[in-house]
């Protein structure tokens, strides 16, 4: 698809916002986005809830994200073949079904076995709105400097939900019901689901021509068939240790020092720095490359998570959890700013849902880990699983840091599976 916006100074958010057709997919894709920020912590609050442990609390969300990822670059594959409505329509309405049997199990007192069984498809119908937005912006946005603009948008806009998704949730379970968190979740994805279905004039190409590589005839392969992602799959599963570390963690911690509402003000104190740091990384022009951008900056989130265990206050714990959100953006935007020059206009979503799925996936291992942690030895030690996670993705990152070169997409399209412009990232 040609690009519909041609810039000629530096690009900053407001012009981002002026592109033609943008307000109609986002404002819906916001709401269609909110619930994923709800799903984890509402399933370990009522699980927690109702079996009063951390650790089964943590391992049924564990499943319900490794069921996510698992399922999410499959549902990105759909969309870029059939189109993001035939995938999102019959998504949401699984997903709100399969939460509502999940929420039933639980209050009826059903056996661990049965919540891990509703787990599974509640995760595997999570709808993919995030990457389907992005995909939006990189159809309308290829070629021109708004790209790094839209990430860091798409990154905000992320985090935003992340402020208020847990916040939310932990207010309507600990306030209303433990269950009311993931009855909002489920709502919320059926109305803002199909709300966001509904906007046709947006969906990026699809079909044989874009499943095949611009009708060259050759079979699509997928993303993942490029060194380069999945070395971006193993850092955004340090990322998501550390939302799932945290969420555990958080949640462990405030109810070990008896003020379990303090939970959603930390986890939004945490988000927020995330958020904050995301608006400047789409504020600033950048001299230096992205690949560069993506190391330093994961190297600040590694040092950052490594002092989380040491905090043993609220307000200590909050200072570190400010830290470690504003380390956490630049690592997420640049992320998918690189990829962006990785893979062919064919396989975006997927691509994008590559990344999700991986933090989905790095969140379910760290939510298990981080719960059986809390339970056998305090609150503290959860915060072990983002020091981890972070410093083995780090030590990936820095080794395998050369597939991370565009020229990785070229030899891709010699392979015939595309076509990109080598853009520069060191």
């Amino acid at each position: 698809m040609a690009s519909t916006v041609i810039t000629d100074k530096r690009p900053g958010y407001g012009q981002l916002l002026r592109t033609p057709g943008a307000l109609s997919f986002l404002l819906p894709g916001f709401a269609a986005r909110q619930p994923f920020a709800m799903l984890t912590i509402g399933i370990v609050l009522l699980v927690q809830h109702t079996t009063g442990s951390f650790g089964s609390a943590g391992a049924v969300a564990a499943v319900t994200g490794v069921s996510m990822a698992l399922f999410a670059p499959q549902s990105g594959k759909l969309a870029d073949r059939f189109g993001q409505r035939a995938v999102l329509i019959p998504g949401v309405l699984v997903h709100t079904a399969s939460v509502s049997l999940l929420v039933a199990l639980a209050l009826g007192g059903a056996p661990l076995w049965a919540l891990f069984l509703a787990a599974v498809p509640s995760g595997a119908s999570v709808p993919q709105v995030g990457p389907m937005v992005r995909a939006r912006w990189a159809a309308k946005l290829d070629g021109t400097p708004l790209m790094p603009t839209a990430a860091a948008f798409e990154s905000v806009t992320d985090e935003f939900t992340f402020v208020v998704g847990p916040v939310l949730a932990t207010a309507l379970c600990t306030g209303i019901h433990p269950a009311a968190g993931l009855i909002a979740e489920a709502a919320l994805t059926l109305v803002g689901g199909l709300f966001f279905a509904a906007q046709r004039a947006t969906q990026p190409a699809y079909g044989l021509t874009a499943a095949t590589g611009h009708g060259s005839g050759e079979p699509h392969r997928s993303a993942l068939s490029v060194p380069g992602v999945r070395v971006l799959v193993v850092a955004f599963l340090g990322i998501g240790s550390v939302f799932g570390g945290m969420q555990v963690s958080l949640t462990a911690f405030t109810e070990e020092i008896g003020n379990p509402g303090a939970n959603g003000l930390l986890y939004g104190i945490f988000a927020a720095g995330n958020m904050l740091a995301g608006i400047a990384m789409g504020a600033i022009a950048w001299k230096t490359g992205p690949r560069r951008r993506l190391i330093l900056g994961y190297a600040g989130l590694t040092v950052a998570a490594s002092l989380l265990w040491t905090a043993h206050s609220v307000l200590l714990l909050g200072a570190l959890g400010l830290v470690v959100g504003l380390c956490i953006a630049p690592a997420l935007i640049t992320g998918y700013t690189i990829v962006e020059t990785l893979i062919p206009a064919s396989a975006r979503t997927e691509a994008f849902t590559w990344l999700t799925g991986a933090v989905a996936l790095g969140q379910a291992a760290a939510v298990t880990v981080a719960g059986r942690l809390a339970d056998a030895h305090g609150a503290s030690t959860g915060f072990l699983v983002p020091m981890a996670g972070t410093a083995l993705a780090l030590t990936t990152l820095l080794a395998l840091r050369s597939r991370l070169r565009p020229r990785e997409a070229s030899r891709v399209a010699a392979r015939g599976i595309g076509h990109r412009v080598p853009v520069a990232v060191d």
